[in-house]
């Protein structure tokens, strides 16, 4: 961090949004916004060509999101610390983004004055969350570890995205360029692995576990 201000890059794909809370961010005397991007690819060169002390970064965005933007810049070796602002409340958001290496997570809703105060404290090497998002992050870190994912195919978990997306068994067999049958036959093994009774039980289970993210 620098001497006189913490350098920011702002991450989010609604424009007016990101350009609301830079010009916010501008007028805090702590802060120096020295990038924005638009989606998560754009993310990564911004902050490796600028550096940045901090990044605030959306969790819903089109390609890469954010929780696969956290994951490419802790692959980069990138020292920042990254900051989590959004919408999204699911537990698979949060916990994907802080199991990635995000160092906070915050809702969009957060008042100006508590948003630059939680940047400070990440700033300062602290973690920050939400008081909404605080109980799911105690309740996950209460419970026993989850046991080995199961080992699904590359196909099986195609067929299981599908699923996720509410897709019948005609729907996925055309997409997949498939017969019902081969799909029929995927879905009971994938039953099988997660140890469920049905789609929707073998599609929560997965989204628990950390096989796929919820559809949003």
């Amino acid at each position: 961090m620098s001497a006189d201000r913490v350098r920011l890059v702002v991450v989010d794909d609604h424009a007016l949004f990101r350009r609301g809370l830079v010009s916010l961010l501008q007028d805090m005397p702590e802060f120096q916004v020295v990038g924005e991007a638009g989606d998560g690819v754009q993310a990564v060169e911004v902050v490796v060509a600028q550096k940045p002390d901090l990044v605030l970064l959306d969790v819903n965005m089109p390609g890469m999101d954010g929780v696969e933007t956290v994951q490419a810049l802790r692959q980069r070796k990138i020292k920042a610390h990254i900051v989590m602002l959004t919408i999204s409340q699911n537990e698979a958001d949060l916990l994907g983004a802080i199991r990635a290496g995000a160092d906070g997570y915050l809702l969009k809703n957060t008042e100006p004055e508590e948003l630059r105060k939680a940047l400070m404290r990440v700033a300062e090497g602290k973690g920050v969350l939400s008081p909404e998002v605080t109980a799911q992050v105690m309740r996950a870190a209460m419970q026993p570890a989850n046991p080995a994912q199961p080992a699904l195919s590359d196909r099986e978990m195609e067929v299981l995205r599908c699923l996720a997306s509410g897709l019948t068994t005609h729907q996925i067999s055309r997409d997949l360029f498939i017969s019902e049958n081969t799909v029929k036959t995927h879905v009971r093994h994938i039953l099988e692995k997660l140890e469920a009774e049905n789609r929707v039980e073998a599609v929560s289970k997965a989204m628990k576990i950390g096989l796929i993210r919820a559809q949003l």
